[in-house]
């Protein structure tokens, strides 16, 4: 799956403001304009909100799986991070302003195959991958960008998904844990409503 040109990736964080400037202005979804390119393309997408310039999380929702066109993904997940996260109260209109807003573009995830579990240490690396766990009716999931930003070593990051989906820190050690790693492009905002750069992590 080809890359996102960066220029497509700032329209998408565009697109995320602009959607939640309307529907907090008349309570209706934006319609993106017709897509083309990877715009045009089923992806796999997550918008987060983040305070400025604390950067406390403000929201976070996000398809893992690449269901609807990447422009249509990306208003839906804009809104929902806004005003659906369970774990926060909606955004209100004086908040926007001291928000900035990212953009993660998913490659499809893919389930890493191990005979022991020890393997997923030198399988997972933080600063390129994200991490999907699946266990009975349990899931979870954090961007690439998250071990990054908290300094987590592999083996943490391994028991922070876990904890992510509710499930004992150990539990990717269990045989019948599934775990899927992907890579993301970012595009983040620099400030609230300013310059759209590609983020590189670097550990």
């Amino acid at each position: 799956m080809a890359a996102v040109p960066v220029s497509q990736g700032q329209y998408l964080v565009s697109l995320a403001r602009q959607s939640i400037e309307g529907y907090l202005a008349n309570g209706k979804k934006v319609a993106p304009g017709r897509a083309e390119g990877a715009l045009s393309e089923k992806r796999g997408v997550f918008v987060t909100l983040e305070s400025h310039p604390s950067h406390e999380l403000r929201g976070c929702i996000g398809y893992p799986l690449p269901i609807k066109e990447l422009a249509l993904a990306t208003v839906d997940c804009a809104l929902s991070a806004a005003f659906d996260d369970p774990r926060f109260p909606p955004v209100e209109k004086s908040e926007l302003p001291k928000l900035v807003l990212e953009v993660s573009v998913l490659s499809v995830p893919e389930e890493l195959r191990v005979k022991k579990p020890e393997e997923y240490l030198k399988k997972v690396k933080v600063g390129r991958d994200g991490l999907i766990i699946h266990y009975g009716y349990s899931s979870g999931l954090l961007l690439p960008q998250v071990p990054v930003e908290w300094n987590w070593n592999e083996e943490e990051f391994l028991c922070q998904v876990c904890e992510k989906a509710g499930l004992p820190r150990n539990m990717w050690q269990s045989p019948s844990a599934k775990i899927s790693s992907f890579s993301a492009q970012i595009f983040s905002e620099k400030t609230p409503g300013g310059e759209v750069i590609q983020k590189k992590l670097i550990r």
